[in-house]
């Protein structure tokens, strides 16, 4: 039978469970980040990643549903976070809709759910099973550490490239939606820590909080490995590791 851990040990073991399996590493961002990519390419991925984040503050209103009255400080934080993705000052949705026209698609592409891989429906699926099925600090170990706090090392990889005129050349107004996760999603990433560490407080939802965290980052790496095989190979070809720079 598993032993509770101090939050030390419990915190080192939720960031062992994405090592190796982060998303950064997978196929599509690294020739992202490397410069291989063309403007249909993000638009594939844009019209993707709507039907994953898209939901994400109905994923985040199941958590809260199932967080009791006494976690005040968990359910402010979901709430907080609700509200940063759809009323804050501008949709998060909305500024990725912004990049995705750039990048050549529309609206009403990026909003029809027929134009996503079968991985990408699965991620949301299981997004959405996890927060309305799990104990409050298991759905938010999976949603928020497992795949929200992912998402500034992402980011701080792909934007430069994006903004870069001699490599995509993207402007600033177009990269909004990247440059604001990075700063938000860090913040949400810390916190969501802070609330895993507080509240699964038996050995039993301590390892249930490591399995799904685990599940989160291989369900990303997946989903992100995913575009590259159905958008950019038939381009480029099987990705090559060889063509990162040392």
């Amino acid at each position: 039978m598993a032993e509770m851990m101090n939050e030390e040990e419990f915190r080192v073991a939720l960031e062992d469970a994405m090592k190796g399996r982060e998303a950064k590493d997978a196929s599509f961002s690294m020739a992202w980040a490397t410069g291989k990519l063309e403007r249909k390419h993000f638009a594939r991925w844009a019209e993707n990643h709507y039907h994953y984040v898209g939901p994400f503050a109905d994923y985040l209103a199941y958590i809260y549903a199932n967080t009791p009255d006494h976690a005040t400080d968990a359910k402010d934080f979901l709430l907080q976070n609700m509200w940063e993705e759809e009323i804050g000052d501008v949709r998060h949705t909305d500024l990725l809709i912004r990049f995705a026209e750039a990048c050549g698609t529309t609206e009403e592409a990026i909003v029809d759910p027929g134009n996503i891989t079968a991985v990408t429906r699965g991620l949301q699926s299981w997004c959405y099973a996890i927060a309305m099925r799990e104990h409050f600090a298991v759905a938010t170990a999976a949603l928020v550490v497992g795949l929200e706090s992912q998402v500034p090392s992402i980011y701080r990889k792909q934007l430069p490239p994006l903004i870069d005129p001699d490599v995509y050349g993207f402007t600033e107004d177009e990269t909004e939606f990247f440059d604001l996760h990075i700063t938000s999603d860090e913040i949400h990433g810390e916190r969501g820590y802070q609330i895993v560490l507080k509240y699964a407080d038996t050995p039993e939802l301590q390892q249930r909080c490591i399995e799904v965290t685990r599940d989160g980052a291989d369900m990303r790496f997946a989903y992100t490995k995913a575009l590259y095989d159905t958008y950019v190979a038939p381009d480029l070809g099987a990705w090559d590791p060889a063509l990162v720079p040392a």
